[in-house]
């Protein structure tokens, strides 16, 4: 009997109100989450990420801002640094990018999504949360075309509604969830399936 993983990583793109949203889904995450997590979150260009120091004793998993060249592992949380695109190469690691802003935006979610459904394709999930522009629609629309999994907050329940409003107008969304909802669908998702 072997034991298999539907999807090998979950990219996220939250901005107006996301550390608080990030505050409610992350803790759920367990200990030993089989899933590496990869966070953009919309930051001014001089940012500290004080925010990701406070929230680390709330959560299971070790979070950190990713850094060029470092590998993607499971069970890991990773937050876009302030100023730089986040993109996922062909061997599974990062890198940095200051090229221009997308969207008004970098780091840039779409640019994160994008880059992810090239290297993960069908097994990639995206996740947009509150967030106040369209940053996002595009790449998930991305992952969507690779054959991938999209996961929208409920507009409804979102600090701010315009970006899980444009993906859902960009793209067929496959849950559109609560953040209590979404966190019990990311444990389900790091849960491995039997086969053979």
């Amino acid at each position: 009997m072997n034991r298999k993983l539907p999807y090998e990583i979950i990219v996220a793109g939250v901005s107006s109100g996301g550390p608080q949203a990030l505050s409610v889904l992350l803790p759920f995450l367990p200990e030993k989450y089989s899933l590496p997590v990869v966070v953009v979150q919309h930051l001014d260009s001089q940012s500290e990420n004080y925010w990701i120091k406070a929230m680390q004793p709330k959560c299971k998993l070790p979070i950190s801002e990713a850094e060029e060249k470092e590998t993607i592992e499971p069970g890991h949380v990773y937050i876009a640094p302030a100023n730089y695109h986040l993109l996922v190469e062909s061997d599974r690691s990062f890198s940095l990018s200051a090229d221009a802003r997308v969207n008004y935006a970098r780091p840039s979610i779409d640019v994160l999504f994008e880059s992810a459904a090239r290297v993960f394709k069908s097994r990639t999930v995206g996740l947009i949360l509150t967030g106040a522009n369209s940053d996002g629609a595009r790449g998930l629309k991305k992952i969507k075309e690779s054959g991938g999994l999209a996961i929208v907050q409920d507009p409804a329940t979102a600090f701010s509604p315009s970006m899980p409003n444009a993906a859902i107008e960009a793209t067929r969304v496959d849950h559109i969830q609560t953040l209590e909802q979404i966190a019990k669908t990311l444990q389900q998702l790091g849960k491995y399936e039997t086969i053979g």
